[in-house]
């Protein structure tokens, strides 16, 4: 009889905690890679893309959704809700040279996620760290990883970087054969289906697709082919496809880009009708947006960010307004959409507070819970200056933003060895969303006020955080196999290094005699009223 009573109780208790882990919703995190603002079916773009037109039609489309400029910093606000600059990865991406990454003190979504229970993978595309273990997907508090820790690493094998092999699992290469994109779906779709039952899930499937260089599958080569490039040439320094790419190039690559864009719709419609068999659609999450906008270089790219100007790498509306939307059936509404301003640091806190999940940070979060903003319209102004930069493509030249609710001002920095080159551009987003009309003359305080902003911002980079650094260190060799390459936690030293200071009083003082050059002591918030001191470092 107490035999029958313990296993009694204890079904009771392991059917109470399943019931809890099913109240708690699945998060599904899907990112495009290059993806343009008018490439999706529900704005009219002559790409097919079924599998985002039903995320838009059964959730919210996010028209005001903004992410950085570039890869890795979009991905680090992301896991982080951080800002980039606080990072030290808001003006480049992670190149295979570098041997940084993300502080072990910024706690990553996937960690907390981890920490509450989640079932939690990693498949795709990381491109946040690949020199220490710590870097890692696998030291970031995932439990699965399927993908690879660089970027254009080809749609077809060996998927190599830098002449480095780029593809494992769980810290092993392998050598699976087929279209990258199809091959993450597929992955995603198993892992799901021999997920614990018992247990809520949250995958993060960053795809390649559609970034450069751009292969598909024949059939859809053949689909798109003759697909005329109707596209008008944006108005932006770096200029544009259409016309002037053809110069550039001899042809448009619209029609490749049309089958790489239709290859990840397909392979997203493959991982939500896993959801629907598995019955797990009406109890799950789903966001999706671009890392950033297409790319509108003169001679590359094929995305459309109509009808905005500019494209990735710059800060105009086109390189950082990105396609998204969410759906959370029950939760929000099914065919509507928002204005309101939300930002890609914002998902950890947003996400965080849908499945009552703590985010337990050490560090204050940038992002905001817009939470209220998913399920309803009533979302008061977002009262704080929202920052964006670029160093891309050429070293010592910048482009920021700096945006509130209405106003945007676009700063260009050209650093020459022998002077600095200061342009702004000042845009009533409400009345100008497409960046025509330059204010700057007309509001001289309101640019001067957002110009010192934007300086004080850039003050919190660490100094030796990521720079366009595109040639590789002299004499410097890529591995062979990039899944041995990071270092074991147990081959580096328990602490960070931080500086060549010998003590922590001369740090300090290093650290003042920076200013606004930006930061050697990491998180420093520098404080006005005692000269520039690290406010946050004096009160520990």
């Amino acid at each position: 009889m107490r035999r029958l009573r313990f296993w009694i109780a204890t079904a009771l208790l392991l059917a109470s905690a399943a019931s809890v882990a099913q109240s708690q919703p699945n998060i599904v995190l899907l990112v495009a890679d290059d993806l343009g603002y008018a490439d999706v079916g529900f704005r009219g773009s002559d790409i097919d893309t079924p599998a985002l037109d039903r995320l838009a039609r059964e959730g919210r489309v996010l028209n005001r959704f903004y992410t950085a400029p570039i890869c890795s910093p979009t991905r680090a606000a992301l896991m982080t809700g951080r800002d980039p600059m606080r990072l030290g990865v808001a003006y480049n991406v992670l190149l295979p040279w570098d041997n940084g990454g993300i502080h072990p003190r910024e706690r990553f979504m996937s960690e907390s996620f981890q920490a509450a229970g989640y079932q939690t993978a990693m498949i795709g595309k990381w491109h946040l760290g690949h020199a220490q273990q710590q870097f890692t997907p696998l030291g970031r508090g995932f439990d699965e990883f399927y993908g690879h820790l660089h970027t254009e690493v080809g749609y077809y094998p060996p998927f190599s970087i830098a002449g480095g092999k780029d593809f494992q699992h769980n810290g092993v290469s392998i050598d699976h054969e087929g279209y990258e994109t199809f091959l993450l779906a597929e992955h995603a779709a198993e892992w799901i289906r021999q997920r614990d039952k018992q247990r809520p899930f949250f995958i993060y499937l960053p795809f390649l697709a559609p970034h450069e260089n751009l292969e598909a599958p024949d059939d859809l080569i053949e689909k798109y082919q003759g697909l005329k490039d109707q596209r008008d040439s944006p108005r932006s320094p770096s200029g544009g496809t259409g016309l002037l790419s053809k110069v550039a190039s001899g042809s448009s690559k619209r029609a490749l880009y049309a089958a790489v864009v239709d290859a990840m719709d397909q392979a997203i419609g493959k991982v939500l009708d896993t959801l629907d068999k598995e019955g797990l659609t009406d109890n799950t999450i789903v966001v999706f947006f671009s890392d950033n906008g297409a790319t509108r270089m003169v001679g590359r790219g094929g995305g459309d960010n109509a009808p905005f100007r500019g494209g990735k790498a710059e800060t105009y509306e086109g390189g950082i307004r990105v396609v998204s939307m969410v759906r959370w059936p029950g939760q929000v509404a099914a065919g509507s959409e928002t204005d309101n301003m939300l930002t890609v640091m914002d998902l950890f806190p947003t996400l965080a507070a849908a499945a009552k999940v703590p985010t337990g940070n050490e560090l204050e979060l940038d992002g905001d819970n817009m939470l209220p903003a998913w399920l309803r319209d009533d979302v008061p102004p977002r009262d704080k200056t929202v920052f964006f930069g670029s160093e891309i493509p050429t070293y010592g030249n910048f482009n920021f933003a700096a945006i509130t609710e209405h106003w945007k001002l676009v700063q260009w920095v050209e650093q020459d060895p022998v002077s600095t080159t200061v342009r702004h551009e000042l845009f009533n987003l409400t009345n100008d969303p497409g960046e025509y009309n330059n204010l700057a003359q007309k509001y001289p305080d309101k640019v001067q006020k957002m110009a010192r902003q934007i300086l004080e911002w850039r003050a919190l980079h660490p100094i030796n955080g990521t720079r366009a650094r595109l040639a590789a260190p002299p004499g410097w060799r890529a591995p062979k196999d990039w899944a041995r390459y990071p270092r074991q936690d147990a081959e580096l030293q328990n602490e960070p290094r931080s500086s060549v200071a010998p003590n922590r009083t001369s740090e300090l003082i290093l650290d003042r005699r920076l200013g606004k050059r930006g930061r050697l002591i990491y998180n420093c918030q520098p404080s006005r009223i005692i000269g520039g001191l690290c406010l946050n470092e004096l009160i520990q």
